[in-house]
Protein backbone atom coordinates (compact mmCIF):
# COMPACT_ATOMS: atom_id res chain seq x y z
CA UNK A 1 0.00 0.00 0.00
CA UNK A 2 1.37 3.42 -0.93
CA UNK A 3 1.15 6.10 1.77
CA UNK A 4 0.99 9.81 1.28
CA UNK A 5 4.39 11.43 1.89
CA UNK A 6 2.90 13.40 4.80
CA UNK A 7 2.55 11.19 7.88
CA UNK A 8 1.09 13.19 10.84
CA UNK A 9 2.10 10.39 13.22
CA UNK A 10 5.74 11.41 12.83
CA UNK A 11 5.04 14.38 15.07
CA UNK A 12 3.40 12.23 17.78
CA UNK A 13 6.10 9.62 18.15
CA UNK A 14 7.74 10.61 21.44
CA UNK A 15 6.88 12.81 24.44
CA UNK A 16 9.66 15.25 23.52
CA UNK A 17 8.41 15.66 19.95
CA UNK A 18 4.80 16.05 21.09
CA UNK A 19 5.94 18.75 23.50
CA UNK A 20 7.85 20.62 20.79
CA UNK A 21 4.85 20.88 18.45
CA UNK A 22 2.13 21.31 21.06
CA UNK A 23 -0.22 24.14 20.08
CA UNK A 24 -1.83 24.84 23.46
CA UNK A 25 0.22 24.97 26.66
CA UNK A 26 -1.15 25.44 30.17
CA UNK A 27 0.85 27.49 32.67
CA UNK A 28 0.19 28.48 36.30
CA UNK A 29 -0.32 32.04 35.06
CA UNK A 30 -3.54 30.96 33.34
CA UNK A 31 -5.36 30.30 36.61
CA UNK A 32 -7.43 32.11 39.22
CA UNK A 33 -8.20 30.15 42.40
CA UNK A 34 -11.57 30.81 44.12
CA UNK A 35 -11.85 30.78 47.92
CA UNK A 36 -14.78 31.01 50.35
CA UNK A 37 -14.25 33.11 53.46
CA UNK A 38 -16.46 32.88 56.54
CA UNK A 39 -16.75 34.55 59.95
CA UNK A 40 -14.58 33.34 62.83
CA UNK A 41 -10.94 32.42 63.32
CA UNK A 42 -8.99 29.23 62.67
CA UNK A 43 -11.82 27.89 60.49
CA UNK A 44 -11.04 25.36 57.78
CA UNK A 45 -14.06 23.19 57.03
CA UNK A 46 -14.34 21.08 53.91
CA UNK A 47 -17.35 21.81 51.70
CA UNK A 48 -19.15 18.43 51.37
CA UNK A 49 -20.15 18.81 47.71
CA UNK A 50 -16.75 20.24 46.74
CA UNK A 51 -14.00 17.91 48.06
CA UNK A 52 -10.71 19.64 48.86
CA UNK A 53 -12.40 23.06 48.87
CA UNK A 54 -12.94 24.76 52.20
CA UNK A 55 -14.74 27.42 54.14
CA UNK A 56 -11.89 29.52 55.48
CA UNK A 57 -11.71 32.17 58.14
CA UNK A 58 -9.67 35.23 57.19
CA UNK A 59 -6.48 33.95 58.86
CA UNK A 60 -6.62 30.69 56.92
CA UNK A 61 -7.58 32.47 53.70
CA UNK A 62 -4.30 34.36 53.98
CA UNK A 63 -2.41 31.07 54.31
CA UNK A 64 -4.07 29.71 51.15
CA UNK A 65 -3.28 32.95 49.32
CA UNK A 66 0.37 32.60 50.29
CA UNK A 67 0.38 29.00 49.07
CA UNK A 68 -1.09 29.78 45.68
CA UNK A 69 1.30 32.69 45.17
CA UNK A 70 4.26 30.42 45.90
CA UNK A 71 2.91 27.97 43.31
CA UNK A 72 2.90 30.70 40.68
CA UNK A 73 -0.86 31.17 40.50
CA UNK A 74 -1.27 34.92 40.01
CA UNK A 75 -4.77 35.55 41.35
CA UNK A 76 -7.43 34.59 43.86
CA UNK A 77 -11.17 35.28 43.64
CA UNK A 78 -12.81 35.93 46.99
CA UNK A 79 -16.35 34.80 47.81
CA UNK A 80 -17.83 34.92 51.27
CA UNK A 81 -20.54 34.10 53.75
CA UNK A 82 -21.61 37.13 55.79
CA UNK A 83 -22.43 37.37 59.47
CA UNK A 84 -25.92 38.67 58.65
CA UNK A 85 -28.36 38.87 55.75
CA UNK A 86 -31.17 41.27 54.95
CA UNK A 87 -33.53 42.16 52.11
CA UNK A 88 -31.02 44.33 50.25
CA UNK A 89 -27.83 42.43 51.06
CA UNK A 90 -26.20 45.29 52.96
CA UNK A 91 -23.49 43.03 54.39
CA UNK A 92 -22.08 42.86 50.85
CA UNK A 93 -20.59 46.35 51.27
CA UNK A 94 -19.98 46.19 55.03
CA UNK A 95 -16.26 46.83 55.51
CA UNK A 96 -16.26 44.49 58.52
CA UNK A 97 -17.60 41.54 56.50
CA UNK A 98 -15.31 38.53 55.88
CA UNK A 99 -14.79 39.33 52.17
CA UNK A 100 -13.56 42.87 52.76
CA UNK A 101 -11.41 41.82 55.73
CA UNK A 102 -9.93 38.93 53.75
CA UNK A 103 -9.06 41.18 50.82
CA UNK A 104 -7.27 43.62 53.11
CA UNK A 105 -5.38 40.85 54.91
CA UNK A 106 -4.38 39.08 51.69
CA UNK A 107 -3.18 42.29 50.05
CA UNK A 108 -1.11 43.10 53.11
CA UNK A 109 0.41 39.60 53.29
CA UNK A 110 0.88 39.03 49.53
CA UNK A 111 0.93 42.45 47.85
CA UNK A 112 1.66 41.09 44.36
CA UNK A 113 -1.20 38.58 44.33
CA UNK A 114 -4.08 39.80 42.18
CA UNK A 115 -7.36 39.90 44.10
CA UNK A 116 -10.64 39.44 42.22
CA UNK A 117 -13.83 40.51 43.96
CA UNK A 118 -17.12 38.87 43.03
CA UNK A 119 -19.86 41.51 42.96
CA UNK A 120 -23.31 40.06 43.50
CA UNK A 121 -25.93 40.07 46.24
CA UNK A 122 -27.18 36.47 46.35
CA UNK A 123 -24.90 35.42 49.23
CA UNK A 124 -25.98 38.43 51.24
CA UNK A 125 -29.75 38.74 50.71
CA UNK A 126 -32.27 37.03 52.93
CA UNK A 127 -34.17 35.84 49.82
CA UNK A 128 -31.14 34.54 47.92
CA UNK A 129 -31.66 36.51 44.72
CA UNK A 130 -28.98 38.60 43.03
CA UNK A 131 -30.62 41.96 43.49
CA UNK A 132 -33.19 44.14 45.22
CA UNK A 133 -36.76 42.86 45.03
CA UNK A 134 -39.96 44.61 44.06
CA UNK A 135 -42.56 42.05 45.00
CA UNK A 136 -41.17 38.74 43.75
CA UNK A 137 -39.21 40.30 40.86
CA UNK A 138 -35.60 41.42 40.94
CA UNK A 139 -35.68 45.16 40.28
CA UNK A 140 -32.85 45.85 37.85
CA UNK A 141 -32.54 49.60 38.30
CA UNK A 142 -32.90 49.60 42.09
CA UNK A 143 -30.13 46.99 42.25
CA UNK A 144 -27.53 49.05 40.38
CA UNK A 145 -26.76 51.51 43.24
CA UNK A 146 -26.28 48.55 45.58
CA UNK A 147 -23.81 46.92 43.21
CA UNK A 148 -21.94 50.22 43.03
CA UNK A 149 -21.55 50.16 46.82
CA UNK A 150 -20.24 46.58 46.75
CA UNK A 151 -17.73 47.35 44.02
CA UNK A 152 -16.36 50.43 45.74
CA UNK A 153 -16.10 48.64 49.10
CA UNK A 154 -14.09 45.86 47.50
CA UNK A 155 -11.80 48.27 45.67
CA UNK A 156 -11.21 50.08 48.97
CA UNK A 157 -10.36 46.72 50.54
CA UNK A 158 -7.67 45.95 47.97
CA UNK A 159 -9.42 44.25 45.05
CA UNK A 160 -7.50 44.71 41.81
CA UNK A 161 -10.33 43.34 39.68
CA UNK A 162 -14.06 43.78 40.20
CA UNK A 163 -16.12 40.93 38.72
CA UNK A 164 -19.87 41.63 38.57
CA UNK A 165 -21.78 38.33 38.36
CA UNK A 166 -25.35 39.54 38.94
CA UNK A 167 -26.44 39.88 35.27
CA UNK A 168 -28.32 43.15 35.78
CA UNK A 169 -28.57 45.29 32.64
CA UNK A 170 -26.36 48.38 32.79
CA UNK A 171 -24.30 47.23 35.75
CA UNK A 172 -20.89 47.57 34.06
CA UNK A 173 -21.44 51.22 33.22
CA UNK A 174 -22.81 51.92 36.70
CA UNK A 175 -19.89 50.22 38.43
CA UNK A 176 -17.32 51.93 36.17
CA UNK A 177 -18.88 55.28 37.00
CA UNK A 178 -18.82 54.58 40.74
CA UNK A 179 -15.23 53.31 40.74
CA UNK A 180 -13.99 56.29 38.75
CA UNK A 181 -15.83 58.74 41.01
CA UNK A 182 -14.03 57.28 44.05
CA UNK A 183 -10.59 57.42 42.45
CA UNK A 184 -10.37 53.80 41.33
CA UNK A 185 -9.84 54.49 37.64
CA UNK A 186 -7.22 51.74 37.44
CA UNK A 187 -9.42 49.05 38.98
CA UNK A 188 -10.21 46.43 36.32
CA UNK A 189 -13.73 45.22 35.58
CA UNK A 190 -14.02 41.56 34.59
CA UNK A 191 -17.63 41.15 33.54
CA UNK A 192 -19.56 37.91 33.89
CA UNK A 193 -20.98 39.05 30.56
CA UNK A 194 -22.13 35.60 29.44
CA UNK A 195 -23.53 33.88 32.51
CA UNK A 196 -25.98 31.12 31.77
CA UNK A 197 -28.83 29.93 34.00
CA UNK A 198 -27.03 26.64 34.47
CA UNK A 199 -27.59 23.48 36.47
CA UNK A 200 -23.86 23.31 37.11
CA UNK A 201 -23.94 25.82 39.99
CA UNK A 202 -25.42 23.53 42.65
CA UNK A 203 -22.32 22.88 44.80
CA UNK A 204 -21.40 26.58 44.77
CA UNK A 205 -24.83 27.46 46.10
CA UNK A 206 -24.21 25.05 48.96
CA UNK A 207 -20.78 26.55 49.57
CA UNK A 208 -21.99 30.15 49.50
CA UNK A 209 -25.46 29.55 50.96
CA UNK A 210 -26.81 31.44 47.95
CA UNK A 211 -29.70 29.37 46.60
CA UNK A 212 -32.82 31.48 45.92
CA UNK A 213 -35.59 30.93 48.46
CA UNK A 214 -38.25 31.07 45.74
CA UNK A 215 -38.30 30.88 41.98
CA UNK A 216 -35.04 30.74 40.05
CA UNK A 217 -32.64 33.04 38.19
CA UNK A 218 -33.79 32.38 34.63
CA UNK A 219 -35.32 35.84 34.49
CA UNK A 220 -31.89 37.47 34.55
CA UNK A 221 -29.29 34.81 33.72
CA UNK A 222 -29.02 33.64 30.11
CA UNK A 223 -30.95 30.82 28.47
CA UNK A 224 -28.53 27.91 27.83
CA UNK A 225 -30.02 27.52 24.34
CA UNK A 226 -28.83 30.95 23.15
CA UNK A 227 -25.55 31.75 21.41
CA UNK A 228 -26.21 34.95 19.45
CA UNK A 229 -27.46 36.58 22.64
CA UNK A 230 -24.07 35.93 24.21
CA UNK A 231 -22.37 38.17 21.67
CA UNK A 232 -24.96 40.87 22.30
CA UNK A 233 -24.17 40.76 26.03
CA UNK A 234 -20.45 40.88 25.32
CA UNK A 235 -20.66 43.97 23.11
CA UNK A 236 -22.97 45.80 25.52
CA UNK A 237 -20.55 45.23 28.40
CA UNK A 238 -17.54 46.29 26.34
CA UNK A 239 -19.35 49.49 25.39
CA UNK A 240 -20.00 50.16 29.09
CA UNK A 241 -16.33 49.73 30.00
CA UNK A 242 -15.60 46.07 30.73
CA UNK A 243 -11.89 45.23 30.49
CA UNK A 244 -12.21 41.43 30.55
CA UNK A 245 -15.13 39.29 29.37
CA UNK A 246 -16.11 36.05 31.11
CA UNK A 247 -18.12 33.05 29.94
CA UNK A 248 -19.69 30.90 32.66
CA UNK A 249 -19.87 27.88 32.89
CA UNK A 250 -16.94 26.61 30.83
CA UNK A 251 -17.24 23.01 29.67
CA UNK A 252 -20.73 23.01 28.18
CA UNK A 253 -20.11 26.41 26.60
CA UNK A 254 -16.76 26.06 24.83
CA UNK A 255 -18.50 26.87 21.56
CA UNK A 256 -19.49 30.21 23.12
CA UNK A 257 -15.94 30.79 24.35
CA UNK A 258 -14.68 30.22 20.81
CA UNK A 259 -17.26 32.61 19.33
CA UNK A 260 -16.39 35.31 21.86
CA UNK A 261 -12.66 34.86 21.26
CA UNK A 262 -13.13 35.30 17.52
CA UNK A 263 -15.35 38.35 18.03
CA UNK A 264 -13.31 40.51 20.44
CA UNK A 265 -9.75 41.62 21.09
CA UNK A 266 -10.06 41.86 24.88
CA UNK A 267 -9.00 39.14 27.32
CA UNK A 268 -11.49 36.28 27.70
CA UNK A 269 -12.01 34.41 30.97
CA UNK A 270 -13.93 31.24 31.73
CA UNK A 271 -15.25 29.91 35.03
CA UNK A 272 -14.79 26.16 35.47
CA UNK A 273 -17.72 26.02 37.87
CA UNK A 274 -18.50 23.97 40.95
CA UNK A 275 -20.68 21.34 39.28
CA UNK A 276 -18.00 20.65 36.68
CA UNK A 277 -15.46 20.32 39.49
CA UNK A 278 -17.68 18.13 41.67
CA UNK A 279 -18.45 15.67 38.84
CA UNK A 280 -14.76 15.06 38.26
CA UNK A 281 -14.11 14.62 41.98
CA UNK A 282 -17.01 12.17 42.37
CA UNK A 283 -15.96 10.06 39.38
CA UNK A 284 -12.34 10.03 40.54
CA UNK A 285 -13.34 9.02 44.07
CA UNK A 286 -15.15 6.01 42.58
CA UNK A 287 -12.12 5.06 40.51
CA UNK A 288 -13.97 5.63 37.24
CA UNK A 289 -11.53 8.17 35.76
CA UNK A 290 -7.90 9.26 35.98
CA UNK A 291 -8.41 12.60 37.77
CA UNK A 292 -5.08 14.16 36.81
CA UNK A 293 -5.46 13.30 33.14
CA UNK A 294 -9.10 14.42 32.95
CA UNK A 295 -8.51 17.73 34.74
CA UNK A 296 -5.54 18.73 32.62
CA UNK A 297 -7.42 17.73 29.47
CA UNK A 298 -10.45 19.81 30.47
CA UNK A 299 -8.36 22.86 31.36
CA UNK A 300 -6.43 22.57 28.11
CA UNK A 301 -9.73 22.47 26.18
CA UNK A 302 -10.74 25.78 27.77
CA UNK A 303 -7.51 27.45 26.77
CA UNK A 304 -7.66 25.90 23.30
CA UNK A 305 -11.16 27.33 22.85
CA UNK A 306 -9.78 30.80 23.48
CA UNK A 307 -9.69 31.47 27.23
CA UNK A 308 -6.85 33.65 28.47
CA UNK A 309 -7.91 33.25 32.12
CA UNK A 310 -9.34 30.11 33.76
CA UNK A 311 -11.05 30.41 37.13
CA UNK A 312 -10.95 26.91 38.57
CA UNK A 313 -11.06 25.01 41.85
CA UNK A 314 -8.58 22.59 40.26
CA UNK A 315 -5.87 25.27 40.11
CA UNK A 316 -3.70 24.09 43.02
CA UNK A 317 -3.76 20.44 41.98
CA UNK A 318 -3.28 21.31 38.32
CA UNK A 319 -0.18 23.39 38.97
CA UNK A 320 1.34 20.68 41.16
CA UNK A 321 0.70 18.09 38.44
CA UNK A 322 2.17 20.40 35.80
CA UNK A 323 5.31 20.89 37.88
CA UNK A 324 5.61 17.12 38.38
CA UNK A 325 5.38 16.57 34.64
CA UNK A 326 7.97 19.27 33.95
CA UNK A 327 10.35 17.69 36.46
CA UNK A 328 10.30 14.26 34.84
Amino acid sequence: MKFNALRPRRLRRTPAIRSMVRETVLTPADFVYPIFVVPGTNVKEEIPSMPNCYHLSVDNAVKVAEEIYELGIPAVEVFGLPEYKDEIGSSAWDMTSPVQRAMKAIKEAVPDLVIVGDVCLCQYTSHGHCGCLTGHEVDNDKTLPLLQKVAVSQAESGADIIAPSDMMDGRIGAIREALDAEGFQNTIIMSYAVKYASGFYGPFRDAADSAPHFGDRRGYQMDPANAREALKEVHLDLEEGADIIMVKPALSYLDIVSKVREEIDRPVAVYNVSGEYAMVKAAAANGWIDEKRIVLEELTSMKRAGADIIITYHAIDAVKWMKEEAGK
